[in-house]
């Protein structure tokens, strides 16, 4: 059991309250009291305002080597994706693991407790199997348990190297060893996949491109049968729509309805260029929406339709995706101000709907129950955010709340909790140096 007092907590809907006392025992909140003036003795302080640990809905651990190496070039979605597959190339276990530790200590730094992998890079180049099949995915697994924040593995089915108007294309040589060669082959290996204490299995559809109906059908039967959160790209690009529509007459959207994907244990990630009636599918099942501003406005996808989307009943969630930032902050503020942007008017998404997509919707999202808020009976999660920072200094507690969404970085994050164990403190992490591993991972892929 620890106890932990808070200088003040968010605990939900315009709720900041001084002096709070969290205590924890076997990895939940037990309680939480109010009015407490000073830390009792044996308690953990943390200084500043303590809001539930974030989720970072969306993530590929191996892209963080790009960062700085594909940002500042033309070209587009696609070129970038060459630059990506240089780096995919390079990677095996050990260096899977390396990378993908670094990144998710860079994560915890940015007070991020639980992480959406979405898993395709499962073989060797030629696409055999490692003599453990799961080698990739079981080594990103034990990174984030050595960094100690939650995972949820979203491992990928990836059968085709595109779509055409005639039909779907072959892998191509670098994506080889994404593809497993059918769906059956696909949930066998899945099935050897093991979770842990802090660890959760999930399924994923890279895209309509890469998976097929039938494919896409039997990986949601796959995930509905366990109780598993089922993730898709949908609908970042523009072409994908089209070279959808010109084989299958509908819509990425309504080719996901037409096999019973569209369920609420759906997450759509990025859902950029959707229809109204797109809108509509998705917020009529109340399947989830993971945007990823930083990523979608680096690699010119769109500004997404968040604000439709919420409306009809798509709860929303953020991912760092590429990794071009780690900064839920900067990911939560960029939905409302990207949508100012859209619609020319402000206000659509208010301060609490911004870290709701931060905390307890990505939670939902991963399959982690009880994640994202802060109460009795909740996962002991917590991150603590330094309020005497330049960028948040003269904030007080009427105002703590919008002057964090819209202002603070990762950099302002002091303190995370994970598990009600302590991972980072005083912005430091407990076990891993995070600067010189990432530094040492990335220059392994790249030099």
């Amino acid at each position: 059991m620890s106890t932990y007092w808070c200088e003040a907590a968010w605990l939900g809907r315009g709720q900041v309250e001084p002096g709070i006392l969290i205590d924890t025992a076997d990895g939940f909140v037990s309680a939480v009291v109010a009015g407490v003036g000073a830390p009792p003795p044996g308690a953990t302080r943390l200084t500043g305002l303590t809001l539930p640990g974030f989720a970072n809905t969306h993530s590929h651990a191996f892209h963080r080597a790009l960062r700085g190496r594909t940002h500042a070039g033309a070209g587009t979605f696609w070129t970038w994706r060459e630059q990506m597959y240089e780096v995919a190339r390079r990677l095996d276990p050990d260096t899977c693991y390396a990378l993908a530790r670094a990144t998710y200590g860079e994560m915890a730094l940015s007070g991020v407790s639980a992480v959406g992998e979405f898993h395709y890079l499962h073989h060797q180049l030629d696409g055999t199997p490692y003599a453990n099949p799961n080698a990739m995915g079981e080594a990103i697994l034990a990174a984030a348990a050595d960094v100690g924040i939650r995972i949820t593995l979203l491992d990928a089915s990836y059968l085709h190297g595109g779509l055409s108007a005639d039909g779907y294309l072959p892998l191509e040589e670098d994506q080889r060893r994404f593809g497993d060669g059918s769906a059956d082959a696909w949930a066998q290996r899945l099935e050897e996949l093991q979770p842990g204490p802090r660890a959760q299995i999930g399924a994923a559809v890279h895209s309509v491109r890469a998976v097929d109906p039938a494919a896409i059908a039997e990986v949601a039967a796959w995930a509905e049968g366990r109780e598993a959160p089922l993730h898709v790209h949908l609908s970042e690009r523009s072409e994908e729509n089209e070279q959808c529509e010109a084989h299958f007459g509908c819509t990425p959207t309504g080719l996901l309805a037409s096999v019973g994907a569209l369920t609420d244990r759906l997450t759509a990630v990025h859902a950029t260029h959707l229809t109204e009636d797109d809108i509509g599918l998705l917020g009529g099942a109340g399947a989830g929406i993971c945007m990823c501003p930083t990523t979608e406005r680096d690699l010119a996808d769109g500004i997404g339709p968040s604000g439709a989307l919420a409306a009809a009943g798509s709860p929303l969630s953020l991912g760092s995706d590429s990794h071009a930032v780690i900064d839920m902050f900067e990911e939560a503020r960029a939905v409302e101000l990207d949508e100012r942007l859209a619609t020319l008017e402000r206000g659509t998404h208010g301060v609490d709907d911004l870290l709701a997509m931060a905390t307890v919707n990505g939670y939902r999202s991963l399959g982690w129950t009880g994640g994202g808020i802060l109460e009795p009976g909740a996962l002991a999660d917590m991150v603590t955010v330094a309020l005497d920072s330049v960028r948040l200094a003269g904030a007080e507690a009427e105002t703590a709340m919008a002057s964090i969404v819209f202002a603070a970085s990762a950099a302002d994050v002091t303190d995370l909790v994970v598990a009600g164990e302590v991972v980072v403190r005083d912005r430091v992490h407990v076990s891993v140096d995070v600067a010189s591993e990432l530094a040492e991972a990335v220059r392994e892929v790249t030099s």
